[in-house]
């Protein structure tokens, strides 16, 4: 049996043009940013942030595929300063294919992957999206790292597509 959701059903979003990382913008509700909400499987970690995603997208990277245990990682990147965590987090450091450290952060209790964080992207969180609470917004247009995707999984059509991270 599944465990009943803990939040409420978040704000609508507004998309302010900005950096060309950013993928399908909602510009319906001009004025608010979208509140999200999540946490870890055993629920000893929960976060809260409440901004305008920097980034959404399909990671293929090679780390998420080991990190995940499966073909890609679904991002959305927020400011640091927007996440609020409580619970302790486990954090494995690493590096990046740029050779600059990337840090993942996960429940050391179950094990769900929550955020990571990339020197090669300062002042920006990445919160693994299968962690939300409410993903019914997500839509992600933007697959990042396609060189290592594996070959049978399909880039929807109308997404971008990179070979690595877009500078």
């Amino acid at each position: 049996m599944m465990p009943a959701s803990r939040a409420g059903p978040p704000s609508e979003f507004r998309a302010r043009p900005s950096a060309a990382i950013v993928s399908n913008r909602d510009e319906s509700k001009e004025g608010e940013m979208r509140e999200m909400t999540g946490g870890c499987l055993c629920g000893q970690v929960r976060y809260s942030a409440n901004a305008d995603p920097a980034f959404i997208g399909v990671c293929h990277c090679t780390q998420c595929q080991k990190q995940t245990g499966t073909a890609f990682s679904v991002l959305v990147g927020v400011p640091k300063s927007a996440m609020s965590i409580q619970g302790r987090l486990k954090t494995f450091h690493g590096a990046g294919d740029s050779g600059q450290p990337v840090e993942n952060s996960f429940c050391p209790e179950c094990g769900s992957p929550i955020v990571s964080d990339v020197a090669v992207r300062p002042g920006i969180t990445f919160i693994r999206a299968g962690t939300l609470d409410d993903t019914s917004w997500l839509d992600p247009k933007m697959h990042v790292y396609c060189d290592s995707k594996q070959r049978w999984t399909a880039i929807p059509e109308g997404s971008q597509a990179f070979g690595k991270m877009p500078a």
